[in-house]
């Protein structure tokens, strides 16, 4: 069994300050594969201090000497690509499709910020124009500073990358703490910054919980900027934290995302798109489509045509050939959607699929694929996120219906629409309250594209040239031709 009591902080793995020592766990074979420190509040001062010392330096590098480094991230996690998807897999649960969809993603991020840092070379000092005569206005964008980055477990080295390759193409150093669920995967960045040559203290990574890292790297002083991807409940005590300091944060947190199916959509083509927006991963996504409003007229044809499906997913072994769906990350987040499905027992919610349907594996910490219909608006089922594979539908008689239901939610992530008519679904895809909007497809995260939400699912963007944004500060020099 593994056993990583240190810190990667300034180029070097030194002895954690923590005592305390955490389990992580093979949620299908429910086996400890290893114990990370949960570190420590000396452990967040010494990495910030390294940040703080590595900043300067790196921050005075231009954009075309910070995508070496970027590009050699990519390079990395190309060539070590099979290696963590077993990895992804085995701390994760997920099939190893899905981790393979993961290396690819982050990969890609990592390329597209690396040419984004070319391009900021070119955007210093541009001239603005200004109406005043004799006055000359230039613009530049600068680093924020010491950046404190804190991912989920659901996509491990995905959102790591969302974060780490923007704030490094800006000129930030960083400070980050992965989910302890899932630490192993976002090592390997550590033992990459050393094989690539990065610069000390511009990456540090801090292995540990909320208590020891969590909250005392949102509550230091010296990290200028806090990013942090996961719950509403956390994501809220981040900004809390934030708010000492007046330091500024980027927040992705929870989603409920409506999949919207009109009568003149093909049920079976439809019905692909459903399982992909909800079972993917187990259900594990804060984009997750697990609202379903689909049409009265092709209601039934689509019930049905999901029930097959639902019947011959494959649910066992993350690492072997044929698996569709794996088990939920962990004991505690099976045991929070299995409170789920006792409240849908209590709420007398109809299931046309749930585990009373098939048998699950005999190790693992799996929660059947379900479907509800006809679920009340009221029901929790329908207003809180679940994180597991649980999806609840309701049927709509007409477009505006559709919207009016599809925008009824604290939160706005993300959301999907089916139609035959492209033009329909995009006018629909308009009037969603929502940050990323699907049309007649699966859900396609780009790294050209933004990610972020509406509402209570959070603050600012990630991805794009909003990602990158989200680490610069805007300076202008104005003054006289």
């Amino acid at each position: 069994m593994q056993r990583l009591e240190q810190q990667f902080i300034d180029n070097q793995w030194v002895t954690s300050q923590g005592t305390r020592l955490l389990p992580v766990t093979d949620p299908y074979r429910e086996e400890v594969i290893a114990e990370v420190t949960a570190g420590a509040p000396a452990d967040v001062d010494a990495a910030v201090a390294a940040a703080r010392r590595a900043f300067p330096t790196w921050r005075a590098l231009s954009g075309q000497q910070r995508a070496v480094y970027l590009d050699g991230f990519a390079e990395a996690l190309t060539r070590r690509r099979d290696e963590l998807m077993r990895l992804s897999s085995t701390n994760n649960g997920k099939v190893l499709a899905e981790a393979g969809i993961d290396l690819d993603d982050a990969i890609a991020c990592y390329r597209y910020y690396a040419e984004q840092a070319r391009q900021l070379d070119a955007r210093q000092g541009q001239r603005v124009d200004v109406a005043m005569a004799g006055v000359e206005a230039r613009s530049y964008q600068e680093p924020i500073g010491v950046v404190g980055l804190i991912t989920p477990w659901n996509f491990p080295l995905v959102t790591s990358a969302w974060k780490l390759a923007p704030a490094l193409a800006a000129g930030c150093t960083v400070v980050l703490k992965p989910s302890e669920v899932t630490p192993l995967p976002e090592c390997a960045l550590a033992e990459i910054a050393l094989e690539i040559g990065l610069p000390k203290g511009v990456f540090n990574l801090l292995l540990g919980d909320g208590e020891g890292i969590g909250a005392p790297m949102s509550q230091h002083r010296g990290i200028d900027k806090l990013s942090f991807t996961g719950s509403n409940r956390v994501g809220e005590a981040v900004m809390r934290a934030a708010a000492e300091g007046s330091r500024g944060v980027s927040l992705e947190l929870g989603g409920k995302s409506p999949i919207l199916v009109m009568e003149d959509a093909d049920p079976e083509q439809a019905a692909d798109w459903v399982m992909a927006g909800i079972y993917f991963n187990a259900g594990q996504i804060c984009s997750a489509t697990s609202r379903l409003l689909v049409h009265e007229a092709i209601a039934e044809p689509l019930y049905t045509a999901l029930a097959e499906r639902i019947d011959t997913l494959a649910m066992g072994d993350p690492l072997a050939e044929g698996t569709d769906m794996g088990p939920l990350t962990s004991a505690r987040q099976r045991e929070a959607v299995q409170g789920y499905l006792t409240v849908a027992e209590q709420e007398g919610l109809v299931a046309v699929r749930d585990a009373r349907h098939r048998t699950l594996p005999s190790q693992g910490y799996f929660v059947a694929p379900t479907l509800y219909r006809d679920v009340p608006l009221e029901s929790r089922l329908w207003r809180e996120e679940i994180f597991g594979p649980l999806l609840c539908s309701r049927r709509i008689s007409s477009e505006a219906e559709a919207i009016e239901l599809a925008n009824d939610s604290d939160f706005g992530l993300a959301a999907t629409v089916i139609s035959r008519d492209s033009a329909r679904a995009k006018r629909i895809g308009r009037q969603l309250e929502a940050g990323s909007i699907w049309f007649n497809g699966e859900q396609l995260v780009l790294p050209e594209t933004g990610w972020g939400g509406f509402k209570r699912s959070g603050i600012g963007r990630e991805l794009g040239p909003w990602g990158l944004s989200a680490y610069l500060e805007v300076k202008h020099i104005v003054g006289p031709e």
